[in-house]
C-alpha cells in the first residue's frame, strides 16, 4: 500500500514537470507577440507650426506680448532663450518677451501632457522708428526698411545719390552694426555727367645775349679773352661781327674783337578742349599727348627694362550728384611737355666679348626730363555752370654775366670784357570747367566732322588749289565764297 502511494506521487512529479516544459514555449511564444506588438505602434512627431492649435507671433525687439490660453498650462518649453522668454503670472496667463533678434518656439502643455498651443515667434527690429527717422530726414523718398535677422534692407527710390547717402547714414546709426546695413534703393534723377574744360596755357620766353671776346697778337706776347654766356652756354645766334685792327702798337700787332648779339622772343599756345563723360561715383581720364621710354632696370638676362611715361594735355574727373542742382565734381588736370633742362645723359659703355676683350663700344643714351604745369581740386557746381582755375602764372628769370675780373668794372673799357646772358621764361595756365546732367542721344541726331568729305575734283584742284570739296552738316547752307552754319573739319 505503502509502495503504490510513492508511485502514484513520482507519476505526478513527472507530469507537472512534462507540464513545466510544455508550457515554456507557449510563454515565450507570448511575450515575442507583445514584443511584436509594441515594435509596430506609430510614433507622432510634430513639427512646429503642426500642432492642433498653432500661431504665429512677430514681436518687436525688447517688448512683449500677453496670451491668454483656453486651459490651464502646467509646462512652457521655450527653444531658444536668447531670442525670448515666456513668464507665466497665472495658468492662463504668461507674457512673452523679445530679448534677441532671431527666431523661436515656445509649447505649452496641460496637466496631462496634451500640447495647448504651439507658437512660432519672430523677434525683429521694430522698423516704424527708423522709417519715421528716413521720412523726415529723406522727405522726397519712398523708402522701406525692412528687418532681415542681424541686418536691416533698405529699398525703393530717392531722388539723388544725396539722399541714398542720408537714408545710409541714418540706417547705420539704427543698427548695432553699421556693416549690418544693405541698401537696395535707386536714384530717381540723371546720374551721368558730361565735363566740358578748356585748358588754355601761354608761354612766352625771351632771351638776349651780348658779349665781346677779344683776340690780340703781340710783340710782347698774346691777348686771348673768352667770355661765354653762363645760361644758355654757347651763343644762340643773332648778331655775329668781327672787328680787326691792325699795326695797333706798331710792329706788326693785331687786336680783334669778336661781337655776339641777340634777342629772342617766343610765344607758345597750348590748347584742349576735351569732353568726358562719367557716371555718378565713377571716374574718366583723358590725355592728349605721348609716352616716352625710360629705363628702368634690367631683367635676368641683362636687357634693359624699358618703361613709358605719359606726357601731354591730361585730365581726371571722378563726379558726385548730388542733386539735380548740385555736382560735386574732383578734377585733376596736367599740362607737361619734354624739355632737356634736367634731363639724364648716359655714354657709351664698352661692349666686351666672351672672353673679357672691348669689342665696340654701346650707344649711349638721353633721357628727357619733363616740365608739368598741374592743378587739382574738389568743387561743387550746378548743372550748366562754369568755374574757373586760373592765376597759375610762373615767371623765371635768370641772368648770368661772365667777366675778366678787374677790368670789367672800368667805365668805358670793362664793356669789351664781359658778357651778358639773360632769359626770362612767363607761363600762365586758365582752365575752365562745366558740367552737364546728360542723357543718351539717338544716334541719328549726331554727325562727325568726317560726313561728307569728298576729295576736290581735278579742276578744283588744279585752279582753286583745293584738295577736298566744300561740305557742310545736313540743311546747313554753303556758300562758295565762305562757310555758314556747322560744317565738319575743313582743309585749307
Amino acid at each position: 500500500m505503502a509502495r503504490s502511494w510513492g508511485i502514484a506521487r513520482l507519476a505526478a512529479s513527472v507530469s507537472l514537470a512534462l507540464a513545466a516544459l510544455t508550457a515554456l514555449p507557449a510563454a515565450a511564444h507570448a511575450a515575442l507577440q507583445g514584443y511584436e506588438r509594441t515594435s509596430t505602434m506609430q510614433v507622432t512627431i510634430r513639427a512646429p507650426g503642426d500642432g492642433p492649435v498653432s500661431e504665429s507671433l512677430s514681436l518687436p525687439l525688447g517688448q512683449a506680448a500677453v496670451i491668454h490660453l483656453p486651459v490651464d498650462a502646467a509646462d512652457v518649453m521655450v527653444a531658444n532663450p536668447e531670442v525670448g522668454d515666456a513668464i507665466v503670472r497665472t495658468p492662463r496667463r504668461a507674457l512673452l518677451l523679445g530679448q534677441g533678434v532671431g527666431r523661436t518656439n515656445v509649447f505649452f502643455f496641460d496637466a496631462d501632457g496634451a500640447l495647448i498651443l504651439d507658437l512660432n515667434v519672430r523677434v525683429e527690429r521694430d522698423m516704424a522708428g527708423l522709417s519715421d527717422a528716413l521720412s523726415r530726414f529723406v522727405p522726397g523718398g519712398r523708402i522701406s526698411a525692412e528687418s532681415m535677422n542681424s541686418h536691416i534692407v533698405l529699398s525703393g527710390t530717392v531722388p539723388s545719390a544725396s539722399a541714398a547717402d542720408t537714408a545710409l547714414q541714418v540706417a547705420r546709426r539704427w543698427a548695432d552694426d553699421p556693416d549690418n546695413v544693405i541698401s537696395f534703393l535707386a536714384v530717381e534723377g540723371r546720374d551721368q555727367v558730361m565735363l566740358r574744360v578748356k585748358i588754355v596755357e601761354m608761354q612766352r620766353t625771351m632771351v638776349r645775349q651780348l658779349g665781346i671776346n677779344l683776340s690780340g697778337d703781340y710783340t710782347a706776347g698774346q691777348l686771348r679773352t673768352n667770355n661765354s654766356f653762363g645760361i644758355a652756354g654757347a651763343a644762340l645766334g643773332g648778331l655775329n661781327a668781327s672787328v680787326i685792327g691792325r699795326n695797333i702798337l706798331g710792329g706788326g700787332s693785331t687786336l680783334t674783337a669778336n661781337l655776339n648779339a641777340l634777342e629772342r622772343v617766343g610765344l607758345v599756345r597750348t590748347l584742349a578742349e576735351p569732353n568726358l563723360t562719367a557716371i555718378s561715383g565713377e571716374s574718366a581720364q583723358f590725355l592728349a599727348g605721348g609716352e616716352f621710354p625710360v629705363p628702368v632696370g634690367r631683367d635676368r638676362d641683362g636687357n634693359i627694362t624699358i618703361e613709358y611715361k605719359p606726357f601731354g594735355v591730361g585730365l581726371g574727373f571722378t563726379p558726385v550728384v548730388l542733386s539735380e542742382g548740385r555736382i560735386s565734381l574732383r578734377i585733376s588736370t596736367e599740362v607737361s611737355e619734354l624739355s632737356q633742362r634736367g634731363a639724364v645723359s648716359s655714354g657709351g659703355s664698352p661692349v666686351l666679348d666672351e672672353n673679357g676683350n672691348v669689342i665696340g663700344t654701346a650707344e649711349g643714351f638721353s633721357i628727357p626730363s619733363l616740365t608739368v604745369n598741374r592743378a587739382e581740386s574738389t568743387v561743387e557746381l550746378p548743372s550748366g555752370g562754369s568755374l574757373v582755375i586760373a592765376g597759375l602764372i610762373k615767371e623765371e628769370t635768370r641772368q648770368a654775366m661772365d667777366a675778366v675780373p678787374g677790368v670789367e668794372r672800368l667805365p668805358v673799357l670793362g664793356t669789351l670784357f664781359r658778357s651778358r646772358d639773360f632769359a626770362n621764361n612767363e607761363t600762365e595756365l586758365v582752365i575752365m570747367v562745366t558740367p552737364y546732367l546728360v542723357d543718351p542721344a539717338n544716334p541719328h541726331d549726331l554727325t562727325g566732322p568726317g560726313e561728307g568729305l569728298a576729295p576736290a575734283n581735278p579742276a578744283h584742284a588744279t585752279f582753286l588749289g583745293r584738295i577736298n570739296r566744300v561740305y557742310a552738316a545736313p540743311g546747313a547752307s554753303v556758300d562758295e565764297r565762305g562757310w555758314s552754319g556747322p560744317v565738319g573739319f575743313a582743309l585749307e
